[in-house]
C-alpha cells in the first residue's frame, strides 16, 4: 500500500450565528461544544483550567469515531484550530474562524483539511465532503436550538 492511495479533502463553508465573535466563539472550544452538539463529550486525559490553550489535547467518541484532538492555534473571541487524528481512518486540521457581521451576529467558518489514512477510508471521506453543507447546516440548527433554550434571543 503507498499512501499515495489516499484522499484529501478540503472543506471550508459559513454559518450565521447570533451572538457577537466573543460569545460565539466560545461555542466552538472543546467544552463549549458541549452546549449544543448532540453526543460531544471531550474527555481530557490530563487537568486543564483552559481548554482551548494550545497544547491541550482531548479525545472523542463522537459520530461512531474515536479520535484524538490537540488545541494548535487560539486567538480568543476569534479563532480555534484543531488537529484531529482518528487512527485508521482520517487526520488533519479543523479551524474555526468567527468574525463580526455587519448585523452585530457572527459569521463562522468552519474549515477542514482532512487526509484518509488508509484506503478504505477514502470513501467515508467522500461522503463527509459530498454532506459538508448538510453538516453545517446541522451545526446552525443545533446552535440555534441550544440558544434558545438558554434564553439567547436572535
Amino acid at each position: 500500500m503507498t499512501m499515495a492511495q489516499c484522499k484529501r479533502v478540503r472543506l471550508t463553508g459559513t454559518i450565521r450565528v447570533p451572538l457577537q465573535p466573543r460569545d460565539a466563539y466560545a461555542l466552538f472550544t472543546p467544552t463549549g461544544e458541549r452546549t449544543w452538539a448532540p453526543g460531544w463529550d471531550p474527555a481530557f486525559p490530563s487537568r486543564v483550567s483552559d481548554d482551548a490553550e494550545p497544547g491541550t489535547v482531548f479525545e472523542t467518541n463522537h459520530a461512531g469515531r474515536r479520535s484524538t484532538w490537540t488545541v494548535v492555534r487560539r486567538e480568543p473571541g476569534t479563532v480555534v484550530a484543531y488537529v484531529t487524528v482518528t487512527p485508521g481512518d482520517r487526520a488533519g486540521l479543523v479551524t474555526v474562524v468567527c468574525t463580526p457581521s455587519d448585523d452585530g451576529e457572527t459569521i463562522a467558518t468552519v474549515s477542514y483539511d482532512l487526509t484518509a489514512l488508509a484506503p478504505e477510508a477514502n470513501e467515508r471521506l467522500a461522503r463527509f465532503a459530498a454532506s459538508y453543507p448538510h453538516f453545517l447546516e446541522q451545526w446552525r440548527h443545533d446552535i440555534e436550538l441550544a440558544l434558545a433554550g438558554s434564553g439567547h434571543h436572535s
